[in-house]
């Protein structure tokens, strides 16, 4: 297997073009722009003169991208909170300003609707009261659920509404 050729490292132009290609793939927060372009940059200085250029330009701005991330994930895939906020800090957003997107794209949702409507959308076709009757039907629905970032708590008062056993998991409800 032949080595791959390190990538070539880019002036101004280069780098900004880059940036430009890599911005117009998909969004980028800041700090995983800067990763990304600090790879190909021929020197500090270009990188930092890069960065000065797409913040003049408003093209690395963390609390817009936040806010549009976290509005689409929970439009488009129907995704908890958590789910949103662990998808942020992957993509390097701050802490603070990805919680503050969150809070905002989810303030007036219901999250028992959501997981409803993901529910709905995830098992299509099937009768739910009796595909979840069958425990690993239930526990596999449970994790899905938790994964796809809804409290243990709320998950549980919505499963609990198409089958008894998800009772017996009431401790559950609990540790959160």
């Amino acid at each position: 297997m032949a080595a791959r050729a390190k990538p070539k490292k880019l002036d101004e132009d280069g780098l900004w073009s880059y940036a430009l290609r890599a911005l117009g793939q998909r969004a980028h927060s800041a700090n995983e722009l800067k990763q990304k372009l600090a790879q190909r940059a021929q020197s500090p200085n270009v990188l930092s003169a890069t960065l000065a250029k797409l913040r003049e330009y408003g093209f690395t701005d963390d609390a817009k991208f936040s806010e549009a991330f976290a509005a689409r994930r929970l439009q488009n895939e129907g995704f908890g909170r958590y789910r949103v906020l662990r998808d942020l800090r992957s993509r390097r957003v701050a802490p603070a300003l990805a919680e503050q997107a969150v809070e905002k794209a989810f303030s007036g949702t219901d999250e028992q609707d959501l997981i409803q409507q993901f529910l709905a959308r995830k098992y299509r076709g099937k009768d739910l009261t009796s595909f979840l009757s069958e425990e690993k039907n239930l526990a596999s629905a449970y994790r899905r659920l938790r994964t796809a970032g809804f409290s243990s708590g709320r998950v549980l008062s919505v499963l609990k509404r198409y089958t008894r056993k998800a009772e017996d998991w009431s401790e559950l409800e609990a540790e959160e």
